[in-house]
């Protein structure tokens, strides 16, 4: 599965949204998400996908921002172990 499907099937859960609405460019702020929300759903996505999110803020627009984010890390912390 995709880090995009394993996303939007978080977010259909957490936020109760429909699959189809999830596009890739999708403002979080038209899928009815605040800045509190996604902060709730960025420590959702670190205990689900075993990654540690920056410290530092990084501003998330859309699904795609996110998704190239939790790539990023996921390619970082990986290259890390090995």
């Amino acid at each position: 599965m995709s880090s995009l499907q394993t996303i939007q099937n978080m977010m259909v859960k957490q936020f109760d949204l429909k699959l189809e609405d999830l596009k890739p460019d999708a403002t979080l702020e038209s899928l009815g998400l605040d800045s509190l929300s996604v902060i709730e759903f960025t420590f959702n996505l670190e205990d689900e996908l075993k990654i540690t999110m920056p410290e530092e803020r990084v501003e998330l627009k859309t699904l795609q921002d996110v998704v190239n984010l939790v790539d990023k890390i996921v390619a970082e912390q990986k290259g890390k172990e090995q």
